[in-house]
């Protein structure tokens, strides 16, 4: 079968969300590499595909309005009455540099405390998503929060850490790391929009910037205070 013809069967058949998102990732990930000479992991590719596969199914599911509206998000507790972590991980640049970050604070947005790092050799951004949360968890243990709220960009990451372990992934020490803190402490780890991250992604970015692999912050960096 030809392209043309293998591009029409694949549009219309029972998979044709996932061939589009495999499609349209091969694509762009081609051009990155012949125009950018950046080359993804499998990994990140995966990643990328998933979360446009759900972004299809929601736009074109029959409870998707038809009348599109702006929303407005920015940081909130969610009603949550306690402390809230947020984290993100970050990949950039050329060659890619892979980072991580987060920030902690109450219920109110009061900066607690903050964390950056960089992972080395490293161009996936599932493992700095990771690697994210599992820092951020150490430090709320270490300043002794126990309880708290988990909020992560990330529905891929999300869903690795709430779903049965997945024996031959990848990052399955790490994920069996997280999952072991999550059941030791009372912690709620849940998905986020990007909009509402901003700070986690700043602290992300930063991390990547720099050749320090973990630095905690112990006050606000100003930057922080506009978003």
């Amino acid at each position: 079968m030809d392209a043309y013809n293998w591009l029409r069967k694949e549009a219309k058949g029972s998979q044709a969300n996932t061939s589009s998102a495999v499609v349209w990732w091969s694509w762009r990930h081609r051009n990155l590499m012949c125009l950018g000479g950046e080359t993804w992991s499998l990994q990140r590719l995966t990643c990328n595909i998933k979360n446009s596969i759900e972004s299809i199914v929601i736009s074109f599911s029959p409870s998707a309005s038809a009348v599109t509206t702006n929303r407005y998000i920015k940081w909130n507790s969610n009603n949550f009455s306690g402390v809230i972590l947020n984290v993100d991980g970050s990949c950039h640049g050329t060659p890619v540099r892979t980072g991580f970050g987060g920030v902690l604070r109450n219920d109110t947005g009061l900066f607690l405390a903050g964390f950056s790092g960089f992972i080395p050799s490293s161009d996936d951004i599932l493992l700095g998503e990771l690697f994210a949360i599992y820092h951020g968890l150490v430090m709320a243990k270490d300043l002794g929060y126990a309880e708290l709220a988990c909020y992560s960009d990330s529905l891929a990451c999300i869903n690795l850490i709430n779903d049965p372990i997945e024996r031959y992934h990848i990052y399955v020490v790490l994920i069996q790391d997280i999952k072991q803190m999550l059941q030791q402490t009372n912690v709620m780890v849940s998905h986020t929009l990007r909009e509402g991250n901003h700070c986690a992604d700043y602290m992300a970015k930063l991390g990547a910037s720099f050749d320090v692999e973990l630095l905690r912050h112990d006050l606000p960096l100003l930057v922080l205070l506009i978003f």
